[in-house]
C-alpha cells in the first residue's frame, strides 16, 4: 500500500486524495493545508492522527519522509518550494498543473525531480482520459496515415470564464499566471502527446475582449444583488449559484469555491461580501477570453488550438486530417473516415460523465491516479507517461505560445526532441 501526504487541500487536493482511497492502492497518511476548516475536514474524511495534520507545508517536509508520495496541488504560484524540497526528500511527487507559472521555477523542479532520482507526474489529465488512449492507439496502428494537421477546441465554459478567470483565483496573470498555462497547458500537452512530437514554431492571437468596464450594461451595479438588469445578464452571479443548490454534484464545484455553507442564506451572503458576486464587468481581471495558438512541426504539418470562454462547458473537440483518413473527436466518440473505402466508423470512446473537474475530467483524474501510484508502488517511472522533462517541454511550447501572443512574432522553440 503506497502512503501519501498531501499539500493543498482544496478542490484538486481532495479530488486526487479521495480517487486514492477509491481505487485501494494508497493511504492518505499526512496533509498541509493553511485554511483550518478544510483541514480539519480532510484529517477527519481520512483518518490522519493530529501530529500528521500541519497548516504549513514547511512543517510537513521539515523532518523525515512521513509517506512515499506527496500530491503538491497549492496554488500555482506555490508549487516551486513544496516540490524541490520534496524531491530533496526522496517524496515521489503527483504536482498539479501547471508546474510553475515560470519556466524558470518550473525548470528548477524538473531539475530537483531528475537529480534525486524520483518520480514526478503532471497532472495533464487529458492524456489519461479513455478516448485519448483509444485514440491514440489507432493513430499508432496507422488508421489515418501520417497526421497532418490537428484542429482542437477548448471551450471553457461562458459560466466557467466566470466563475475562474473573472471573478476568481485565476483572473489576474500577476497573481496566478496566463490562462493558456492555467488552462490549456492541458491542450498544447495533449496536442503534442497526439501528434508524438514538439512543434518547432510557434504563434498565438488572443486578448481579454468582452469582460471589461467598457462592456458594462447600462444600469448594472458593480454586484450582481444589487443589480437591476441582473435577470437578463447570462453572467448573473445569482443565477449561476443559486440555481446550483439543488444539484449536490455542484457543491463540490462550483459553489465548494465561494461557501462552505449550501442554503439560499449562505450562497446569498458569500454572493454579498465575497469575490464571486462581483459583476463579471468590474472586477480586476486580465486574462485573455479567447486565445488562438499556430503550431508547425519539423515535417512541415500543423496543428491549431482555440481557447474560448463562449461557448459551453464540454469536452474537447478535436479533428485530426491524415494522409489516408481523418477522426473527429468529441471526448465521448471518435468517428474514422477511411479514403480508401469512403466508410466512417463510430467508435465508443467510453468517457466519464462530462468534462468538469467535478466528474473527473472524463475518466482522465482517475486514470491518472491509477497510474501514479501503480508506478510508486513498483518504483516503476515508465509506468507514468512523461517524466520531468517531457512536461517541461510541453509547458514551454505554452511559453512559447504567450511571448508569440505579447510580442506579435512567430517564435522559435528551438530543436524539438521527440516526445511521444
Amino acid at each position: 500500500m503506497v502512503t501519501l501526504a498531501v499539500i493543498g487541500a482544496g478542490l484538486r487536493g481532495t479530488g486526487y486524495a479521495r480517487l486514492a482511497r477509491e481505487i485501494g492502492l494508497a493511504e492518505v497518511v499526512a496533509v498541509a493545508e493553511p485554511d483550518q476548516d478544510r483541514r480539519a475536514d480532510f484529517a477527519a474524511e481520512h483518518g490522519i492522527p493530529v501530529e500528521r495534520v500541519f497548516a504549513d507545508w514547511r512543517d510537513l517536509l521539515a523532518g523525515e519522509r512521513l509517506a512515499d508520495a506527496v500530491i503538491v496541488a497549492t496554488q500555482d504560484r506555490l508549487h516551486l518550494q513544496p516540490a524541490v524540497r520534496a524531491a530533496e526528500l526522496g517524496y515521489h511527487i503527483l504536482l498539479e498543473k501547471p508546474m510553475a507559472p515560470t519556466e524558470e521555477d518550473a525548470t528548477a523542479i524538473a531539475e530537483a525531480a531528475d537529480r534525486n532520482g524520483v518520480i514526478l507526474a503532471v497532472c495533464h489529465v487529458l492524456r489519461y482520459a479513455p478516448y485519448t488512449t483509444r485514440l491514440k492507439e489507432l493513430l499508432d496502428e496507422g488508421r489515418i496515415g501520417q497526421i497532418m494537421n490537428i484542429q482542437h477546441l477548448e471551450q471553457v465554459g461562458w459560466w466557467h470564464q466566470a466563475h475562474s478567470f473573472v471573478r476568481g483565483n485565476w483572473r489576474n496573470e500577476a497573481e496566478s499566471a496566463p490562462m493558456l498555462l492555467a488552462k490549456a497547458c492541458h491542450d498544447l500537452d495533449w496536442i503534442v502527446h497526439i501528434k508524438g512530437e514538439v512543434p518547432e514554431r510557434v504563434s498565438s492571437f488572443g486578448k481579454l475582449v468582452h469582460f471589461t468596464k467598457e462592456n458594462k450594461p447600462a444600469g448594472a451595479a458593480d454586484r450582481c444583488l444589487d443589480c437591476s438588469v441582473e435577470q437578463s445578464c447570462p453572467y448573473s452571479a445569482k443565477q449561476l449559484y443559486m440555481e446550483g443548490l439543488a444539484d449536490p454534484a455542484r457543491h463540490v464545484w462550483p459553489l465548494g469555491a465561494i461557501t462552505r455553507d449550501f442554503t439560499e442564506e449562505g450562497v446569498l451572503t458569500a454572493l454579498r461580501e465575497g469575490p464571486y458576486g462581483r459583476c463579471v464587468y468590474a472586477c480586476d481581471n486580465d486574462v485573455v477570453d479567447s486565445q488562438v495558438v499556430i503550431m508547425e512541426f519539423a515535417d512541415g504539418t500543423s496543428a491549431t488550438c482555440t481557447m474560448t470562454a463562449f461557448g459551453a462547458l464540454e469536452h474537447r473537440k478535436t479533428r485530426i486530417f491524415g494522409t489516408r483518413g481523418s477522426i473527429e473527436c468529441d471526448g465521448e466518440t471518435l468517428r474514422v473516415h477511411d479514403f480508401l473505402t469512403n466508410e466512417v466508423s463510430v467508435i465508443d470512446a467510453l468517457a466519464g460523465a462530462d468534462a468538469s473537474a467535478a466528474s473527473g475530467h472524463g475518466g482522465g483524474d482517475g486514470a491518472l491516479m491509477e497510474a501514479f501510484l501503480a508506478a510508486v508502488r513498483d518504483n516503476d517511472p515508465a509506468m507514468v507517461p512523461t517524466n520531468a522533462q517531457a512536461s517541461l517541454a510541453t509547458h514551454r511550447v505554452v511559453w512559447a505560445a504567450e511571448r508569440a501572443r505579447h510580442t506579435r512574432t512567430v517564435v522559435s522553440i528551438g530543436k524539438a526532441p521527440h516526445h511521444a
